[in-house]
């Protein structure tokens, strides 16, 4: 064959692989780019973000960072921007969260004379420093700042179960580590501590502490670059004889002579099972001392992670989209050693487990977003989380409501883990006992607790026999839709039935006089007095929210939530006004829980996530459009408070992620994502090695942010939604994007979404 038969053959082969139907398996050419510069870990740190801020990998065991001095809820991290007096380095630290807890194993170096009594805001002569945001660096897998009173360089930065620090002493001065064990964050405190020194350089010991889990239970082991040439124990401020004690409150100063250069290093291995697993992972994760080299590498695990996804955008958008989805991967954090082993919620040692174990598992708010996101961005994690889920099923006999630390905290509402199961069902996930699965859901959803006995019976919970029976029941009914999906598709048609007609009786809920789900008494009366704007917390029908908010939590069946209101005109009529009424109860004061407000839609909490999305189901896809560019532009900024709410673990910045891509998974289980105005010009979701899904904002602009028309591999599209087969098959998405509402695109029965 000649050069000239060469080149036809090979044009005709390009041909065939650049046509319409070979979209699917074209491979979208990552691109290389250094994703953590984008990154700017003090948003969410201010207001009521209540993020983390210091050192991590994704999704690690090892949470270090700074814990300041707490000033009540906006502290639940143990940092809040405000914040001027560093106390120490803690291990373990909780993000976004509306309680405080962790906050555990507590480092700080220090010199000269030193008090064992922390500092406080009245007297700042005990231990703990004043520092500048000027002098402290903070980005993903690294963390330093200056201690300004005692003239120390302290720098962060871990891998996944292990912390390292390197503190560089610049005074002349004698140098001292202060480890304390005595106070966590918020709820918690200690119920048993202990410190070893075992060695020259090593101490090993535990902190087993109460706080929002029951019983939380951590071994760690240090081993210090230095000879530790004195060791002085106390039980908080009690002397303890010795090289090991046992107390409530354990606290050891460690003296070092020498300091090589001015600079000590301390490894510290976490462990839920043993100190001496601890030390295992130190071995296990960084054998060496060389921290420059530990930080490349934390900063590499971020770049992958956050490279699964690449933007074009400006610089705010960029910073925005890439701090987002760094959140999303603090949790779930892992739960178990190097060698495998964890301890269970039944508090017994698992050896060798065939799986990563992870808890801090906030699923109230979790299931919404931050899981249908994992399905396309951690396809790698999703059989590890199913079994984590049953493995707490067989040691507690039931799925996790919200895990932590190994325990049950029964934190909110439902049995949320259910959605997250059957969506990984459904997207093909299922490298477990699927059996098991089925089991754990069914029996977790025949409780007795928290209004599930009248939910059984097909009926309504009554308000004057159960607190939150409106959220807990709306709630519960989104999982029993899932329930009868998933026993449909195993062929359980009874259990099909069932669920079915449980996953109904939120209807029994809805007021046609009012057009508002209310609470309904034993007697069949509605609850009165009855205000829609009312949100007195934990006093009445509903959880963090009012009315309003409530109303709409049906994402497992918008169609029939829409015919309750008789039909699209009258369901527009009401939705059209949830985003306008800016009316208050007199004399009420505002949950913080309920931020983010643009009329009663409130961003700031997680039941409100899906709202402004219910557009498309009535053929109105551009109002969804002009909701989410409004609450981008006020409630996702670059600034410290730049998080209307709490985080919450990943759900706050997962609906930002998804969002701004254009679109949000209503139905958290259904494998449907509804399209609603992207906030990036470009966006390629990396799903596995050779397979990505490329979507495309032509003429995207803050004016231009109505989608006029779309593409999918080159071809038409009407759709106002796309499918998780579209994306994890991989291919092309184009929206044409203009400044006026489309009267065509979305509009259509069969282009909404089913």
């Amino acid at each position: 064959m000649n050069l000239k038969k060469h080149i036809i053959v090979f044009t005709a082969l390009l041909s065939m692989v650049l046509t319409d139907s070979s979209y699917s398996q074209k491979v979208i050419k990552k691109t290389s780019e250094n994703y953590t510069k984008h990154v700017n870990p003090y948003i969410g740190s201010g207001g009521h973000g209540h993020v983390f801020v210091g050192a991590n990998v994704p999704f690690s065991a090892v949470q270090l960072g700074p814990s300041t001095i707490f000033e009540g809820w906006d502290w639940c991290s143990a940092y809040n921007y405000s914040s001027n007096t560093i106390l120490g380095f803690t291990h373990t630290h909780l993000s976004g969260t509306g309680i405080g807890d962790l906050n555990d194993i507590l480092l700080l170096p220090l010199t000269g004379k030193m008090s064992l009594k922390k500092a406080t805001k009245e007297d700042a002569s005990g231990y703990g420093s004043a520092f500048s945001h000027a002098n402290e660096v903070v980005k993903p897998g690294y963390y330093s700042v200056l201690l300004d009173k005692y003239n120390v360089k302290a720098e962060l930065t871990t891998s996944e179960r292990v912390g390292f620090h390197k503190y560089t002493f610049n005074s002349k001065e004698e140098a001292h580590i202060l480890l304390d064990l005595a106070d966590g964050v918020g709820w918690d405190s200690p119920k048993e501590t202990f410190i070893k020194k075992t060695g020259k350089r090593t101490i090993v010991g535990y902190r087993h502490s109460k706080g929002w889990a029951a019983d939380q239970r951590l071994f760690f082991a240090m081993e210090f670059s230095e000879d530790i040439s004195n060791v002085s124990l106390y039980d908080s401020i009690a002397v303890v004889n010795g090289m090991e004690g046992k107390g409530l409150k354990m606290k050891a100063v460690l003296d070092f002579k020498n300091k090589a250069k001015n600079v000590i290093m301390v490894k510290v291995g976490l462990s839920p099972v043993s100190y001496e697993n601890a030390l295992t992972n130190i071995k296990a994760e960084i054998p060496h001392w060389d921290f420059a080299q530990s930080v490349q590498q934390a900063d590499a695990k971020w770049n992958k992670a956050l490279g699964k996804i690449d933007i074009k955008g400006d610089a705010d958008t960029k910073t925005i989209f890439y701090t987002s989805l760094y959140h999303t991967m603090f949790a779930p954090s892992i739960f178990n050693d190097a060698n495998g082993d964890y301890r269970g919620t039944d508090k017994k040692v698992y050896k060798n487990a065939g799986f990563v174990n992870y808890t801090t598992f906030s699923l109230w708010d979790t299931y919404r977003a931050l899981h249908p996101l994992y399905t396309i961005t951690q396809e790698d994690k999703i059989n590890d989380i199913v079994k984590t889920f049953l493995a707490i099923y067989q040691q507690q006999g039931r799925l996790p409501v919200w895990h932590l630390m190994g325990n049950e905290t029964d934190c909110m509402n439902a049995n949320h883990s259910i959605a997250v199961i059957v969506d990984a069902y459904f997207k093909g996930y299922r490298n477990y006992d699927v059996a098991l699965a089925f089991e754990a859901i069914k029996k977790t959803a025949m409780q007795t607790r928290a209004g599930m006995d009248y939910v059984q019976k097909l009926q309504y919970i009554p308000a004057d026999s159960q607190l939150e029976s409106v959220a807990n029941a709306m709630e519960y009914a989104i999982d029993d839709w899932c329930i009868a999906q998933m026993a449909k598709d195993l062929k359980k048609m009874d259990d099909y039935a069932y669920f079915t007609k449980r996953a109904e009786l939120y209807k029994q809920y809805f007021d046609k006089n009012t057009g508002f789900m209310r609470g309904k008494l034993k007697n069949g009366q509605w609850r009165e007095p009855f205000n829609p704007l009312s949100s007195a917390h934990r006093k009445d029908d509903y959880v963090e929210g009012n009315a309003w908010q409530y109303t709409w939590l049906v994402p497992q069946d918008p169609y029939g939530l829409i015919e309750l209101f008789g039909g699209d005109t009258k369901f527009i009529e009401k939705f059209d006004q949830l985003f306008k009424i800016n009316e208050k109860v007199e004399g009420e004061e505002a949950s913080p829980d309920i931020s983010g407000l643009i009329g009663q839609y409130a961003q700031g909490n997680e039941p409100s996530h899906h709202i402004p999305y219910l557009y498309a189901y009535v053929g109105q896809p551009w109002k969804t459009a002009e909701v989410v560019r409004e609450v981008f532009d006020k409630f996702y900024t670059t600034k410290p408070d730049g998080i209307c709410g709490n985080e919450d673990v990943g759900q706050m910045s997962a609906w930002y992620v998804l969002s701004s891509m254009g679109f949000y998974a209503v139905n958290p289980a259904n494998g449907i994502y509804v399209m609603g105005s992207p906030a990036i010009d470009e966006a390629t979701i990396h799903y596995k090695k050779d397979v990505s899904f490329k979507i495309l904002a032509v003429d995207n602009s803050k004016a231009n942010k109505y989608i006029q028309k779309a593409e999918y591999n080159g071809k038409a599209y009407t759709k106002s939604y796309i499918t998780h087969d579209m994306i994890v098959k991989g291919g092309e998405l184009k929206l044409y994007m203009w400044s006026k509402p489309s009267t065509t695109w979305g509009v259509k029965k069969e282009d909404r979404p089913q």
